[in-house]
């Protein structure tokens, strides 16, 4: 959803509430395609402040389905977000890229609500995600979920003048 500045931009001092529905059904990044499950629309107060600054603050909340890094079930991660940010409207598009800004849900007079949500998921975005602390995870040779009991897969001896090396080894282990 677009939203026009331009008429909070004309009035200094002016403030405008906003709730601004999210219509995105699934989130897009490098590490693929994660379903939307839930949403809230994201309530938006633009405050003019003089000069043309705007003040942003911003909330909502989305609920994403990400499988589970080690045994790949479904797990159900909430985004909630917070945002308050200054908006210098005088700043051109190529000098906010110079300058590293990474506001790029504002182009010209137009806030794109879409755009702030995909921001802040990935700002928030956990490094491992874990359907439960002690996810033993699914065994490398056949596949089956440590998670509802062993394998029958044959465990590898190791050459036991190696279990030394092994031990230090499995206390840096992270699957």
């Amino acid at each position: 959803m677009l939203i026009d500045l331009s008429e909070i931009l004309s009035l200094e001092g002016k403030t405008q509430v906003i709730e601004a529905p999210v219509s995105m059904d699934s989130f897009q990044s490098k590490l693929g395609s994660f379903p939307v499950k839930d949403k809230e629309p994201v309530i938006l107060t633009i405050t003019n402040t003089g000069k043309k600054v705007l003040r942003l603050e911003a909330r909502g909340s989305v609920t994403l389905s990400i499988p589970c890094d080690r045994c790949l079930k479904e797990v159900l991660v909430d985004f909630p977000f917070t945002l308050e940010r200054d908006m210098d409207m005088k700043v051109s598009e190529e000098d906010r890229i110079k300058d590293l800004d990474e506001m790029n849900y504002v182009t010209g007079c137009s806030l794109d609500v879409e755009q702030l949500v995909h921001n802040e998921i990935l700002i928030r975005w956990p490094l491992r995600v874990l359907c439960k602390e002690d996810c033993k995870g699914i065994c490398s040779h056949c596949g089956k979920d440590l998670n509802d009991g062993p394998c029958s897969c044959e465990q590898e001896s190791l050459d036991p003048r190696m279990a030394a090396i092994r031990d230090i080894f499995s206390k840096f282990k992270e699957v």
